[in-house]
């Protein structure tokens, strides 16, 4: 009876194991058969690698200076006496700005002036006297020379008191006024500063290796922190003639117009100097690339061939498309392009959207959708 007992127990827990195991085979069977069915295609964007002409550029920075500028001091100390601009007006060439007090000098040239008269009177009567022979040559030598010390003297003083007053130099912005009448000004005090920003310069400095690429009147395009969206055309005015020999590097400079004012001396510049002789080049968006510590590389985009070489279709005709990894060298990258010097033909389609999740060989679809469309031309 206790056999019998046994043997039923053993016989139900049999049961057990063997039901527990058929579960788990048939969930590993369903697993199995998940795995081994294709995986969906991956929805992409893609993009054609296009054959342009591409015109290299040469970055460079600079800093802004005026075609003129500089900063009005004066060369004689005095008390101002009167002030004719203010802060930030438009001024002539030759305008009066500022006058010191200057009686002194005028009283002690009126003086001048008197005395050179009456030195002028003898030294005609001496000439008329000195032919009849009626005074030496000697005392006529005397009158022509207190004469010509007289008109010295006269010439000196002006001299002097033309340094009492400050002129425009030149047609320009005159700055903040540093000054106020009544004030006493030493020499080298700056009353202001003068710009004329109708034009202006831009410095900047070239590896030499890019002296044969560079001629003067050649375009030059600059870009300022202040108008990030807006850039300005420059020309190419001239070449220093020594490289830096610390630094191996060539001064360069270029005009820019600034017919808006716009832009004032002293602003960071960016600038991108267009070199001659453009060439064709295979550019692909850059959102295609992907940039890696061991090299660049892209997916293109290829079909799926069977074993006799053809290419296979889906259910509904469609060539069956795969993301094939290739490795490309890349060049010069602006405005959202980048060139692409090997490892792509034009006319290559190439994946701009949805790279993290492709493996290569992975079935890919391309999406209409516009949130996966590569960046327009001319993209910054």
């Amino acid at each position: 009876m206790l056999r019998r007992r046994m043997l039923i127990m053993l016989a139900v827990v049999l049961l057990i194991v063997l039901i527990l195991g058929g579960i788990k085979a048939f969930s590993i069977y369903q697993q199995v058969q998940m795995f081994s069915q294709p995986r969906p295609p991956v929805s992409v964007a893609a993009a054609q690698a296009e054959l342009r002409q591409w015109q290299e550029r040469l970055p460079a920075v600079g800093s802004l200076k005026a075609y003129q500028g500089v900063e009005l001091s004066l060369e004689v100390a005095g008390t101002v006496k009167s002030l004719h601009f203010e802060s930030g007006q438009q001024v002539k060439a030759g305008q009066l700005l500022l006058q010191l007090d200057s009686d002194q000098e005028t009283a002690l040239l009126g003086t001048a002036q008197a005395d050179l008269g009456l030195a002028k009177v003898d030294f005609g009567r001496g000439s008329q006297l000195v032919g009849d022979s009626a005074i030496s040559r000697g005392e006529f030598d005397r009158l022509t020379t207190q004469y010509r010390r007289n008109q010295a003297v006269v010439e000196q003083l002006k001299a002097s008191l033309a340094k009492k007053s400050i002129s425009a130099p030149f047609s320009g912005t005159i700055g903040i006024r540093q000054v106020d009448v009544g004030a006493y000004l030493a020499s080298g005090t700056v009353i202001a500063t003068l710009q004329d920003l109708s034009s202006l310069y831009v410095d900047f400095n070239v590896p030499e290796q890019a002296l044969p690429h560079l001629s003067l009147g050649q375009r030059v395009l600059a870009q300022v922190a202040a108008y990030p969206d807006q850039t300005f055309p420059a020309s190419l005015s001239a070449i220093n003639p020594k490289v830096e020999e610390s630094t191996r590097n060539l001064l360069v400079r270029a005009t820019l117009a600034n017919p808006d004012g716009k832009l004032l001396p002293g602003m960071f510049a960016s600038l991108q100097v267009l070199l001659p002789d453009p060439q064709p080049q295979v550019v692909v968006p850059e959102n295609a690339i992907t940039y890696t510590l061991y090299g660049n590389s892209v997916y293109r985009v290829s079909e799926k061939k069977g074993e006799d070489g053809q290419p296979q279709r889906d259910a509904n005709g469609q060539p069956q498309l795969i993301a094939e990894q290739l490795t490309v060298q890349t060049g010069e990258r602006r405005e959202g392009w980048v060139v692409v010097l090997k490892g792509l033909q034009a006319g290559d389609q190439v994946v701009t959207a949805g790279q993290l999740k492709l493996t290569p060989g992975a079935a890919i679809r391309i999406s209409a959708d516009t949130a996966l469309k590569p960046a327009a031309p001319g993209a910054k």
